[in-house]
């Protein structure tokens, strides 16, 4: 018996390996955001991704990219060239993915895509719509197309996305982990705020891209209007921006926030926008801030008069790791309930977890 049992064995393991195999490229429908049904085999061999570049690595480990044939690289290197510089560097190859161009200024390629013949194509929510009908002929040429969503900040999305993008690369069990990471630090701050009853914070939150002289965008549904909800804000510009846009500046002093968040990244192109983010440093981040309390009629707000006026990372935000962005806001909403929290090296102990490089510089700041 044992001697037959060691003829056999090596047969036995080899049809073990090649059913296994064969179960890891067999053809599954999953739904995606939209709810739309695509099938698709998996783990995805060759991926054609729009955007959510960090999540995807984050997700699915460094290795995940072995597998990326083609980006929208203006979404990654245009929109973030900090965070573009410090992955590059650690990753030289990243530079030579071929570029499909990007959908918001009507760069994107469908025959680039074709060309690449990838096995998914990973759109987000906003560029699958801004496509329209060009979904339809990569689709018609055969290639799934599959709707992930961070900007939204809804946490169905966000769990969901995260669970997606896992099978497209083939890491389930991780992909679990950092969606229930998620879950479980936006469940603690909804919980602690439910258990302490207190009144909701009115917030203000504006993206400084134009600096202190010109009001930009303020948030609704999405974004960081979205994330201030998580946080128990009660948003003033809910009644008056429904997804994004400017708020006149006297609904704003009307209003009187209690609480003011100033969203920047590390863009110098405007030499008063707020500045916050890789290789920033916090001196540099909170004169900028502290410049916006300056407007014509802020130093009446309450925000203004109790400092509690911050800036936030933007590239914290659209990401499964933008909780830590909930734990900031809560804390500023809500200090006496989040001592315990450290959101900004919770932020970078993410990326120490989870990618292959950790930035340097700051991602939240106050007065």
């Amino acid at each position: 018996m044992i001697s037959g049992w060691k003829k056999w064995a090596p047969m036995l393991l080899a049809l073990a390996l090649g059913t296994a195999s064969m179960a890891q490229a067999a053809t599954q429908t999953i739904k995606d955001v939209l709810g739309r049904e695509v099938k698709v085999d998996l783990p995805a061999k060759r991926v054609l991704l729009g955007f959510y570049f960090e999540d995807y690595m984050a997700i699915g480990g460094e290795k995940a990219f072995d597998k990326v044939v083609g980006i929208s690289r203006d979404a990654w290197e245009g929109w973030r060239p900090a965070n573009w510089a410090v992955f590059t560097a650690h990753r030289p190859s990243l530079a030579s993915l071929p570029d499909v161009g990007e959908v918001e200024v009507q760069t994107f390629s469908v025959e680039k895509v074709l060309a690449l013949k990838p096995d998914v194509v990973v759109l987000a929510d906003w560029q699958y719509k801004g496509l329209g009908p060009d979904v339809k002929r990569l689709e018609d040429a055969g290639l799934p197309v599959v709707v992930v969503d961070y900007n939204m900040e809804l946490q169905a999305n966000h769990y969901l996305s995260t669970v997606l993008l896992g099978k497209i690369a083939g890491e389930d069990k991780r992909a679990q982990q950092i969606a229930n990471e998620y879950k479980a630090a936006v469940d603690q701050v909804q919980s602690r705020i439910a258990a302490a009853k207190l009144p909701k914070p009115r917030l203000y939150v504006e993206f400084g891209n134009k600096g202190p002289a010109e009001y930009s965008f303020s948030y609704g549904k999405g974004m960081w209007g979205a994330l201030s909800t998580l946080a128990g804000g009660d948003n003033i510009a809910a009644p008056f921006v429904e997804w994004y846009g400017p708020m006149n500046p006297e609904k704003v002093l009307s209003a009187q926030p209690e609480v003011v968040f100033i969203a920047g990244t590390e863009a110098t192109k405007n030499p008063s926008s707020m500045l916050i983010g890789q290789g920033v440093e916090r001196a540099v981040a909170q004169q900028r801030l502290l410049a916006f309390t300056q407007r014509s009629g802020w130093t009446n707000l309450p925000a203004v008069k109790n400092k509690r006026v911050y800036g936030v990372y933007q590239g914290a935000s659209r990401t499964v790791a933008d909780y830590v962005m909930v734990q900031f806001m809560a804390k500023a909403l809500y200090p006496s309930l989040f001592k315990d929290l450290d959101p900004e090296a919770n932020y970078l102990d993410f990326y120490r977890r989870y990618l292959p490089v950790v930035p340097k510089g700051t991602f939240t700041v106050g007065m």
